[in-house]
């Protein structure tokens, strides 16, 4: 396993990260559980959640992929060897605390509180802010348009100043965003600086083949101030296995169970740039999945490359992908796709 710093702090994170927002929904509790043990033992130290989870998000499965982790904490006694990073939801979810999802006051304790009691422990790592509070472009959507009377949201102090009273607290060793701009990055840093608050160590962000959008604005941010990507969906909610290769949808993958929800990765373009680069994942011979992941590690700006398998297959998959190397020849040809069919899934 390869490892790097999780922004300047001293906490060395392994460059997969386990997701887990399939656990409660396609994945049992069980299947969780084998997922956890085998990770540690490969070396895979780092784990994300979220209060969300399960996904697709629902009111019914709120919580139960923590309930899970929480579970297999108390079962293993192995807190100690796991980073565990999990997320507070911005606005948008009725059924959470009454849609009423700021960063700051009740609602920010309310959710920590409840992802700690969930989780079965007394601190997180790192907890993020899974998505803004004031609006923005993010989950695919493009062509910001700026409401002058937008709804109200919370001042980006008052959120570092109530984050600052958790870590004090020692509930929160460290903090992070998701799903953020770079306008918002670069104001956390800003105003944490000026104010002497808590920094933001990370980004949790979309980055794979078909959505190399971070290299635009954030890739130097993260390089010049120290705050890493997480990438999420390096796969393209699988669209980058090629299972989904000529119209294929596999009995029990997520486009055939969820497929309304995954309509990210169903853009124009997106079949014509995969068949691509599973092109070149062929002429080199190497496995399509894991130059899809081993790309996304080797970028300068990533910390860590979030990985959500379903299967143990898939997982042992993921996780081997560190230990394949990409030729400068080959990345040349994957740049070169990007050139012809540019970000076709922001």
């Amino acid at each position: 396993m390869n490892y790097k710093k999780l922004g300047n702090t001293d906490i060395e994170v392994s460059t997969i990260c386990l997701g887990t927002m399939t656990w409660g929904e396609q994945n049992t509790e069980q299947e969780g559980f084998e997922q956890m043990d085998f990770s540690l033992d490969q070396g895979v130290n780092f784990w994300d959640t979220a209060e969300l989870y399960s996904v697709p998000p629902r009111a019914e499965t709120f919580g139960h992929t923590e309930i899970i982790i929480g579970n297999w904490f108390e079962k293993t006694k192995k807190r100690d060897k796991v980073i565990l990073a999990t997320k507070v939801a911005g606005p948008a979810r009725n059924y959470l605390r009454n849609g009423e999802n700021s960063f700051v006051g009740k609602n920010l304790e309310e959710a920590l509180h409840g992802s700690l009691r969930r989780l079965k422990t007394d601190y997180v790592d790192l907890y993020q802010l899974h998505w803004p509070e004031r609006n923005v472009n993010s989950f695919g959507k493009l062509g910001y348009k700026h409401k002058e009377y937008e709804d109200e949201w919370s001042k980006i102090e008052d959120v570092l100043l109530e984050l600052e009273k958790y870590i004090k607290a020692g509930k929160i060793r460290y903090v992070g965003l998701s799903n953020e701009t770079p306008w918002g990055v670069n104001k956390f840093l800003q105003l944490s600086k000026e104010l002497n608050l808590p920094r933001m160590m990370s980004v949790q962000n979309p980055y794979n083949l078909l959505n190399r959008t971070y290299e635009i604005g954030l890739a130097e941010i993260s390089v010049r101030d120290e705050i890493g990507c997480l990438a999420y969906s390096p796969l393209a909610s699988g669209y980058l296995t090629g299972k989904y290769r000529n119209g294929q949808i596999p009995k029990g993958s997520r486009i055939e169970r969820d497929g309304d929800f995954w309509t990210r990765y169903q853009k124009p373009n997106m079949e014509n740039a995969v068949e691509e680069y599973y092109k070149i994942s062929k002429k080199y011979n190497i496995n399509f999945a894991q130059m899809s992941v081993k790309f996304c590690e080797i970028q300068p700006f990533m910390t860590s490359v979030i990985i959500g398998a379903t299967t143990m297959e898939q997982l042992k998959e993921n996780i081997e992908s560190v230990n394949i190397k990409l030729s400068e020849e080959l990345i040349k040809k994957l740049n070169d796709i990007q050139k012809i069919y540019p970000n076709p899934c922001p």
